[in-house]
């Protein structure tokens, strides 16, 4: 290949290794060198297969299904995870390339109950059906006292599908809560309550979106995405708010005003090019309404279920590519999550040094992954958090829902200092 394929070359990254894997991978982006060099001595020069790809991405031209596809094939843990390093980067902007951002939130969920069928949820309709339940308004309000005790910026409220649950409950949890603590942000309702919601009271998804809005509603979670695929949905009894559907809402959404996230759930017997094709329409939708914020790759947890025979699970190795993959495929998402609730805590630090710059946040208690068997704590405090980003050598910022910053901490506290204030948050609660 001639001069300008070698333009690819022209990258430094290094990667050292943190908590017995590799933690940071530096780019170097002066474009001084001539080949894409890793300190655990992996390159990317000019004869590596993936090295058009990385052309691509050092360019800023957008990568291809193809493309995207040969990324998934590809063995090369650490060439992928050096490329969603360097495109995070770049996304990051100056003196933001070691950002990573978390947020003081709170989950809420006020019913589990679901007239779904999902079989991979453990969380609505539990085999034990005295772990079934409906919170009264008044109850939703104690949950959401004690997160304000603690200090929260915001509640990430969704729930199950019932007819008890109605868009009325929902305005009057919002406007209740808007009321006592109007400065707690609500992020609440996915797309698929939406349209549960706006079918039961005979209203179109706009005019639902409108009254939650009036409500208190502020912006959207990305739930309710699983994979885009029918054939995956149809195998796992997925009926709810088909992928049109699901990207119609949000769209929706961001042309009211409203910033949303989105997401994508592995594990379920999807294929590689059903993952891709998941993103892609992501990325077309983004192009179109560019309200989306963040995304977030999920994975299937199987306790509760029938279906941990008929899939695969993904490995570590899958959910670091998902990461990379996704922060190199849509480039015009603002922001990666590795969310420490699904991937552990140990994978989420490693994830930062392949694409993701977000590990969410402190979560208060979260019900729904841990229904389904994460050993993962149910919550995080503050100093917790810093601390797990400092340690594998980022620069940790509190946010708020929609990146404002409201804080850039420093090295991280010692261990047993977020120790003690993990007790005093359980404390607490």
């Amino acid at each position: 290949m001639g001069c300008q394929d070698d333009r690819i070359n022209r990258i430094v990254i290094e990667s050292r290794l943190a908590q017995r894997a590799f933690r940071t991978v530096k780019a170097d982006r002066k474009l001084e060198d001539e080949k894409v060099e890793l300190a655990i001595e992996k390159i990317i020069e000019s004869k590596h297969p993936l090295s058009d790809i990385a052309k691509k991405v050092v360019e800023g031209t957008r990568i291809t299904r193809d493309d995207a596809i040969r990324l998934y094939q590809s063995s090369d843990l650490t060439a992928i995870g050096a490329l969603g390093e360097y495109a995070r980067k770049q996304r990051a902007g100056k003196d933001r390339e070691k950002y990573v951002y978390y947020i003081h939130n709170m989950h809420l969920n006020p019913t589990n109950i679901c007239g779904e069928t999902c079989k991979f949820c453990s969380y609505a309709n539990p085999a034990e059906k005295g772990k079934a339940y409906m919170w009264s308004v008044e109850r939703v309000l104690e949950e959401a006292a004690k997160g304000a005790a603690l200090g929260i910026n915001e509640i990430h409220m969704v729930g199950g599908l019932t007819p008890a649950a109605d868009l009325k409950y929902y305005e009057t949890i919002l406007r209740e809560i808007k009321s006592k603590f109007p400065h707690i942000h609500m992020k609440a309702m996915t797309a698929v309550e939406i349209e549960y919601l706006a079918e039961r009271e005979k209203i179109s998804y706009e005019d639902c979106l409108k009254r939650l809005i009036a409500a208190g509603l502020q912006s959207m979670p990305g739930g309710g995405a699983e994979i885009f695929d029918e054939s995956v949905r149809q195998r796992m009894a997925v009926k709810k708010t088909p992928a049109h559907v699901w990207l119609e809402i949000h769209g929706i959404a961001h042309k009211l005003g409203l910033y949303s996230n989105a997401t994508m759930l592995t594990g379920i017997s999807e294929t590689v090019e059903n993952k891709v094709d998941h993103m892609l329409l992501l990325r077309e939708q983004q192009d179109k309404t560019g309200g989306f914020q963040c995304f977030i790759p999920l994975k299937c947890y199987y306790e509760g279920t029938t279906i941990k025979g008929e899939v695969e699970e993904p490995t570590g190795f899958d959910l670091l590519k998902d990461v990379a993959i996704s922060r190199i495929l849509l480039d015009n998402f603002p922001h990666i999550k590795a969310y420490w609730i699904q991937l552990g805590e140990k994978i989420a630090q490693i994830a930062l040094s392949f694409g993701a710059d977000d590990m969410d946040g402190t979560i208060g208690e979260e019900k729904i992954t841990h229904a389904a068997g994460a050993m993962t704590p149910l919550q995080l405090a503050k100093e917790e958090m810093e601390y797990l980003i400092s340690q594998a050598g980022y620069t940790p910022v509190e946010r708020d829902t929609i990146y404002n910053i409201k804080h850039v901490g420093g090295a991280g506290l010692k261990a047993s200092t977020a120790e003690s204030k993990k007790v005093e948050l359980a404390q607490v609660k």
